[in-house]
């Protein structure tokens, strides 16, 4: 009985933050679709599409070097150097 308890508590968290998330997205998008228009027009060099293609993984250890970390605010200057 705990096991389908702590389950059910686990995908009803799970969904929960799905749920936040999509409402982040959905209100965030039309705010955004300006500012990403004007960008796009401006990217002369193609740097955007440079940037949103995938990248293979790291072969190295774990965690993630300060400039290509996700939660780092340096994370868009990577090619840069």
């Amino acid at each position: 009985m705990q096991t389908l308890a702590l389950q059910l508590t686990t995908t009803l968290v799970d969904d929960a933050i799905e749920l936040v998330k999509g409402l982040g997205r959905a209100i965030l998008s039309p705010a955004m679709e300006p500012i990403e228009r004007i960008a796009r027009a401006c990217d002369v060099a193609g740097v955007l599409e440079q940037r949103r293609a995938p990248r293979p993984a790291a072969s190295g250890g774990g965690g993630c070097k300060p400039r290509h970390c996700r939660w780092s605010p340096f994370r868009g200057l990577s090619e840069l150097t």
